[in-house]
C-alpha cells in the first residue's frame, strides 16, 4: 500500500523525536543547534502542521543519523505536502471528516466496532443517505447528496490492488433496524453479505444473546498503519468524530475489538444470521 501525506508526516514526527532522544538532546537544545525555536521543533515531533526539509536534513545531521536514515526523512519531509482527492472538491466537508478520510487514505487495516449503523465502507447509497437524512435533520438535500457521494468515493479503496483489510463487528441491532424501508434494508444486508465475502473483508455479527459486552459506550474505528506508532482511535459524536492516538487509549480500543471479536458470531454463522434476518418480512 501507497504511504500518504499523514502517514509521512507522522512518521517523520516519530522518527525525529527518537533520535533526539537517543542523541540526549532537550526540544531547545537541538532547536538552538539548527537554528528553529524549541516550539517549532515541538510541533515537528508531534505531526502538526508543515515541516521545511532543510531543517530536517539539518536535524538528521545533528543527530548523528546515518546518511540512509536523513535521506530518507528527507523524503519523508518533501512527500508530507501532497494532497488527497477529496482536498479539490468544490463544497467543503467537515473537518474531522478531512482527517477520517486522509488516514483511511493510507492504512493497511481497520477495525470498526458498529452498534447503530452499517459501517459507512459497506453501506449501499440508498442506506447511507437515509442514515444522512435521519442524522441530519435540517440539513439541505444538497449537502446530503454531497457527504454521500463521499462516502461512495471513500469505498474504492477496497477496490484497489493492494486494499485495506477491513474487519468489522456488527451489532445485532445494526442489522436489524430498519433504515430507509424494507426494500433498502434487504439491499443493504444483501450487499453487506457480498462484501463479507471478498478476502479482505471480514464481517462478524454480534447477537443480542451475547449480553453486555465491552464496547456498551459505542461505535469506533481503529485505523491501523504501517508501524504502530500511526495508529489511531476514532469515536463517533454527534456531529463529528474524535480522534485518539495515546498508546494508552490505543490499547485499551484494540484490547476492547478483540473481546468484541471474540464474543461475535464466527464468520459462517454471521453470514447465516444476516441473511436468514434479510429475509424476514
Amino acid at each position: 500500500m501507497a504511504v500518504g501525506p499523514t502517514t509521512r508526516r507522522r512518521q517523520l514526527g516519530a522518527d525525529l523525536r527518537r533520535l533526539r532522544e537517543l542523541k540526549g538532546l532537550t526540544l531547545e537544545e537541538a532547536g538552538a543547534r539548527v537554528g528553529i525555536s524549541k516550539a517549532t521543533l515541538s510541533r515537528y515531533e508531534t505531526k502538526e502542521g508543515t515541516v521545511k526539509w532543510l531543517a530536517v536534513d539539518a536535524l538528521c545531521r545533528e543527530y548523528g543519523a546515518t546518511d540512509e536514515e536523513r535521506l530518507a526523512l528527507v523524503e519523508l519531509a518533501k512527500g508530507a505536502k501532497i494532497q488527497g482527492w477529496w482536498r479539490s472538491l468544490a463544497d467543503p466537508i467537515p473537518e474531522s471528516m478531512n482527517l477520517m478520510l486522509t488516514l483511511e487514505d493510507e492504512v493497511v487495516r481497520e477495525d470498526h466496532y458498529a452498534c447503530m449503523y452499517i459501517p459507512g465502507l459497506l453501506q449501499t447509497r440508498a442506506y447511507a443517505e437515509a442514515v444522512h437524512r435521519a442524522s441530519e435533520v435540517q440539513c439541505p438535500e444538497r449537502e446530503v447528496q454531497h457527504m454521500v457521494d463521499i462516502r461512495i468515493k471513500r469505498q474504492e479503496l477496497l477496490d484497489r490492488s493492494d486494499p485495506p483489510h477491513i474487519w468489522c463487528v456488527i451489532d445485532e441491532a445494526a442489522i436489524r433496524r430498519l433504515v430507509g424501508g424494507r426494500e433498502v434494508m434487504r439491499q443493504q444486508l444483501e450487499h453487506l453479505l457480498a462484501q463479507s465475502q471478498r478476502p479482505h473483508i471480514t464481517v462478524q455479527v454480534l447477537p443480542f444473546a451475547r449480553g453486555a459486552h465491552a464496547a456498551a459506550v459505542g461505535s469506533f474505528a481503529v485505523l491501523r498503519g504501517q508501524a504502530r506508532e500511526l495508529d489511531v482511535v476514532y469515536v463517533d459524536l454527534i456531529g463529528g468524530g474524535l480522534f485518539m492516538e495515546k498508546p494508552q487509549e490505543l490499547d485499551r480500543y484494540k484490547l476492547a475489538f478483540e473481546y468484541l471479536s471474540a464474543q461475535a458470531l464466527d464468520f459462517e454463522s454471521s453470514a447465516e444470521l444476516i441473511e436468514r434476518i434479510s429475509k424476514e418480512p
